[in-house]
């Protein structure tokens, strides 16, 4: 798609182009959003409209591609991916937006490819009215001779991760597991308490006409309803809050730093969990933020002024290169551990279309490293949460007991005897297991180590 895509007043056009270059370029939706909504001409619903479109078409992009491939007289491989973005973009506001008439949808998509790609309006025009005359009779695979592909299909996943879930969670739970991943997640924020209470800021959002209702296991949290602008909320500039999902905030209260200690997170950013640290420890200690990406620290520094924090002191660096750091430097240490990210895909839906199980493997292999690295920074005595927002087993379980099993002088916690109040989400080896189906959080794990 050419230029003009992008900073187009036209949110479907947008939205285009968006989707085109996520797939050409594996570029984040996130970032590339808030490019175009930040120096973009969209202004009021249609800026709602483009979100919809990109992160919808995203997270069903696995349904609609069964759809299209049985409206499609070629495989949908042959297609040029502008051609298929376009029918996406289509045949998503015709199946999943029930605001937009049909024969608008199918209106605007026609004349917006009749502007960008004359030849294909065509195609566009054909299979959409197709789909309009066909779509009472649209079948999925069988979920009782092909439960897996049914899922997948349904649901909108690749097929080896749905196949991955059915070996870990059994076939009735990952159909819960894959609906639940497939839909819009909640607006999770979390209170400043080193200025005011959950109840307090959640009062003040009810004076301002914004449902809030407090998270289930977080004392900080709170689930927002409704889209926002962030910035816009109450207490945003003073400080009063942070966007952090329950399951992120739930790594640093079970690390549980306190004041006065010298503690690192050492793959910081974007810095959530780091705010969080701070908050726990009451702004009093030393605390380092700790990344390879360099240029993401100023975000934390950025965050934490507003938040009121000070003791974040920030260090560019790899801790895959041992030799960097200081051995024996810190009471507890937070490692969240890069990781395939299959926890957080409905807030990251583009990751589930670029992964491989292949992947897992490799991102493994560097979190064996990490925690090496990172336990030789730990005192004697000292406290190591390991976490991921990834839901397989080899990133996770697989990682912490291989690692065990060469260290005797680490042992693994059990989270049950020092956070009974929250049993439910660990495990029976005592480390925590967070489903967005089951808690309505993101996925998302954690083991506490110490070492003797």
């Amino acid at each position: 798609m050419s230029a003009q895509g992008l900073n187009s007043s036209n949110p479907r056009q947008a939205a285009c182009s968006v989707l085109l270059k996520i797939a050409k370029e594996g570029c984040f939706a996130d970032q590339l959003m808030d490019r175009e909504l930040t120096g973009g001409r969209l202004s009021g619903p249609d800026r709602g409209l483009f979100a919809e479109l990109v992160f919808g078409v995203l997270r069903r992009q696995g349904t609609l591609d069964h759809i299209l491939a049985g409206l499609v007289t070629q495989p949908l491989a042959k297609l040029e991916p502008q051609v298929l973005i376009f029918l996406r973009v289509g045949l998503y506001q015709l199946v999943y937006l029930d605001r937009i008439p049909e024969s608008a949808a199918v209106n605007e998509s026609v004349n917006l490819v009749k502007n960008v790609l004359p030849r294909a309006s065509g195609l566009v025009n054909a299979v959409l009215r197709n789909y309009l005359r066909h779509k009472d009779t649209v079948t999925f695979p069988d979920p009782l001779t092909a439960p897996a592909a049914s899922i997948a299909a349904r649901h909108s996943h690749p097929a080896w991760l749905v196949k991955l879930w059915f070996s870990q969670l059994g076939e009735e739970e990952t159909e819960h597991l894959a609906e639940a991943s497939s839909r819009q997640p909640p607006l999770t924020l979390r209170a400043n308490t080193l200025r005011i209470s959950r109840d307090e800021l959640m009062s003040r959002f009810a004076d301002n006409g914004i449902s809030a209702i407090p998270c289930r296991f977080s004392p900080h949290g709170f689930q927002v309803e409704g889209r926002h602008h962030i910035p816009g909320l109450p207490g945003f500039r003073e400080g009063l809050f942070t966007v952090q999902d329950e399951a992120s905030q739930m790594a640093s209260l079970l690390l549980n730093p306190q004041p006065g200690e010298r503690v690192l997170d050492a793959c910081a950013a974007p810095g959530g969990k780091t705010t969080h640290l701070a908050q726990l420890m009451d702004n009093r200690g030393e605390l380092l933020a700790m990344d390879v990406a360099g240029s993401k620290l100023p975000l934390i520094l950025e965050t934490a002024r507003r938040l009121g924090i000070s003791i974040i002191r920030t260090r560019a660096a790899d801790l895959l290169n041992a030799a960097a750091f200081p051995a024996d430097a810190f009471d507890r240490v937070l490692l969240d551990a890069p990781c395939s990210g299959l926890g957080v895909i409905r807030r990251n839906p583009e990751a589930k279309w670029r992964l491989t199980s292949a992947d897992i493997t490799r991102l493994a292999a560097t979190q064996h490293s990490l925690l090496k690295n990172a336990v030789r920074m730990l005192k004697p005595g000292g406290v190591l949460l390991y976490s991921t927002c990834s839901t397989t087993v080899e990133e996770n379980e697989s990682v912490v007991l291989d690692f065990l099993s060469r260290r005797p002088d680490c042992v693994l916690e059990n989270l049950v005897d020092i956070f009974p109040e929250y049993g439910e989400l660990f495990t029976a080896q005592g480390m925590f297991r967070a489903w967005p189906h089951r808690h309505g959080m993101d996925g998302f794990f954690a083991a506490r180590l110490r070492k003797k």
